[in-house]
């Protein structure tokens, strides 16, 4: 499998207004996720798309095998039937947003 695709998407301060905007005119959902540091979201799939954005702290995403670290402003499109998994590497509290299309 390629890297996973991820972009920087949003300007800093990044706000779950501006990024559910843009995820509903694209089909998609938008919720955030509150972690502590250490946090570890272990083997999902779904069967839709998934986008995932940082809004604060760092996180590292796993998609079939192959893994990238995220920042705040990162956007990563994660397909249908992928086998992921999403970790808090920040050392205290990161806050992401993830959305279903």
């Amino acid at each position: 499998m390629t890297k996973p695709d991820v972009s920087t998407k949003f300007k800093q301060p990044v706000t779950q207004a501006t990024v559910a905007s843009d995820w509903r005119e694209r089909g998609y959902s938008c919720q955030l996720f509150t972690d502590p540091s250490g946090q570890r979201w272990e083997d999902f799939v779904h069967n839709c798309n998934e986008l995932v954005t940082v809004q604060q702290g760092r996180l590292e995403l796993e998609i079939e095998g192959q893994i990238v670290e995220m920042g705040p402003g990162d956007e990563a499109f994660i397909p249908k039937g992928a086998l992921h998994s999403v970790r808090n590497i920040h050392s205290g509290v990161s806050k992401w947003l993830f959305g279903y299309d």
